[in-house]
């Protein structure tokens, strides 16, 4: 469920017109809705066991804004780098809600977690617990550590976003995990204190994480018997949203009941890394019709958003339902490419998609956008970075403003010799 909906004729967020934000800001944009995020969270929550920590993957999407609105609800965060860390205080978040995950964390950033206390590391290879150890004893400190264990479960969604299966880079292999415990408890800078999973984003179907989870306290019970505290069970993400009318990913009350019933009884603090499934459906992207392209064989929108805006479509093949701002008369659709400007094939965010007349000037909204959006956006083509807004009831606020050419141009230096 999401807060877009058509009233008298336009589409609002919330209780805010989408074209008084768009005569407001300019186009390009993205708008996030507050009551969404709110209302995903707190379905999530309500059908996890009660104290699981809903750890935020800032990843998913790093507006402040938006961290603040889910730390406000008691969210934590998973973050994947030092920029990450940072964002996630700045939103709000305590540091003894922060777990952080990635395969590449620098000495750098193992230090600048530990100065800020965070909850857990997810070290991802006998090579990174070696670091994180070597950083803690400098600094007289013992980092709190669960393995990320890669199960090799297929979790059959697309092959960019699969993370759990044997050929990935993420985890330490299935067959290695309880040796590499049994290292892990070796070294001084370490307190071995959980297990972490994540097998994947986009999943539509209940039965990867069965088995995945089914594993995972599988394992939890070999180390106890080994004699491992194993406080804390970290399932990560991966739950599916909707992105077009027919979708039918499982409901969080079917993931949660799935997690209730493989952990039942182990007595262990359990965490969630939900990102997509938080903000995907509380974003849109909204975009100006610049011309109706008649070729000779295809008819082509043209936005003046493109894939540097929203990559997901050229990256991943993602599908986003694409509606206009105004509300449409009953009328025939026709078939449209929708593109944006960028000087690339690729930069295309539908194709063969009925809609109904447009023309030049008129709005559009990119629907399912707020995740892995603004975030992933780049100045490709010297296009500069879009606004960020968010709406809450009847109120609306920028919270990144549009950048701009010459701000990009001021960050740059000319070197001595080119004078």
């Amino acid at each position: 469920m999401h807060h877009f909906h058509y009233r008298n004729g336009t589409l609002h967020a919330e209780d805010v017109a989408v074209s008084d934000i768009a005569d407001a800001v300019g186009t390009p944009f993205y708008c996030y809705s507050t009551a969404t995020l709110e209302r995903h969270y707190k379905v999530l929550a309500a059908a996890l066991p009660a104290g699981t920590l809903i750890a935020f993957a800032v990843k998913a999407n790093g507006s402040l804004a938006v961290i603040r609105t889910l730390a406000r609800l008691g969210a934590g965060a998973d973050i994947v780098s030092g920029g990450e860390l940072k964002r996630a205080i700045a939103g709000g978040v305590p540091a003894s809600k922060i777990v952080f995950s990635g395969v590449g964390k620098t000495r750098e950033e193992v230090g600048l977690a530990l100065s800020h206390g965070i909850l857990q590391f997810n070290a991802e290879s006998e090579e990174e617990l070696a670091v994180i150890s070597e950083v803690a004893t400098s600094r007289g400190q013992k980092a709190s550590v669960a393995l990320r264990i890669n199960p090799d479960v297929d979790a059959r969604t697309h092959a960019k976003i699969s993370t759990g299966k044997a050929e990935n880079k993420f985890g330490i292999a299935w067959h290695r995990a309880e040796a590499a415990y049994a290292q892990a408890a070796g070294l001084p800078g370490i307190d071995v204190a959980g297990v972490d999973m994540h097998i994947g984003s986009q999943i539509t179907e209940i039965e990867p994480f069965r088995e995945a989870f089914g594993k995972l306290a599988g394992l939890v019970r070999r180390l106890r018997s080994q004699g491992m505290r194993i406080k804390r069970i970290d399932l990560g993400g991966g739950l599916g949203v909707p992105y077009t009318k027919g979708d039918e990913p499982p409901l969080p009350a079917s993931y949660g009941e799935v997690v209730r019933a493989v952990f039942a009884g182990l007595d262990a603090d359990l965490i969630v890394e939900p990102g997509r499934l938080i903000t995907a459906n509380a974003g849109i992207l909204v975009s100006r019709v610049v011309h109706v392209k008649r070729g000779d064989q295809r008819t082509f929108v043209i936005l003046d958003a493109g894939m540097n805006d929203l990559v997901r479509p050229a990256m991943y093949d993602a599908h986003h339902d694409i509606i206009p701002v105004r509300e449409p008369e009953k009328s025939e659709n026709r078939v449209y490419d929708v593109v944006g400007p960028v000087c690339e094939s690729a930069d295309q965010f539908a194709r063969n998609l009925a809609l109904p007349p447009l023309s030049a000037d008129e709005l559009v909204a990119i629907l399912s956008a707020g995740a892995y959006g603004a975030v992933q956006a780049s100045s490709y083509n010297a296009r500069p970075l879009v606004p960020e807004v968010l709406v809450s009831g009847r109120h609306f606020a920028v919270t990144r403003p549009r950048q701009t050419v010459e701000e990009m141009i001021a960050r740059e230096r000319m070197p001595d010799w080119l004078g």
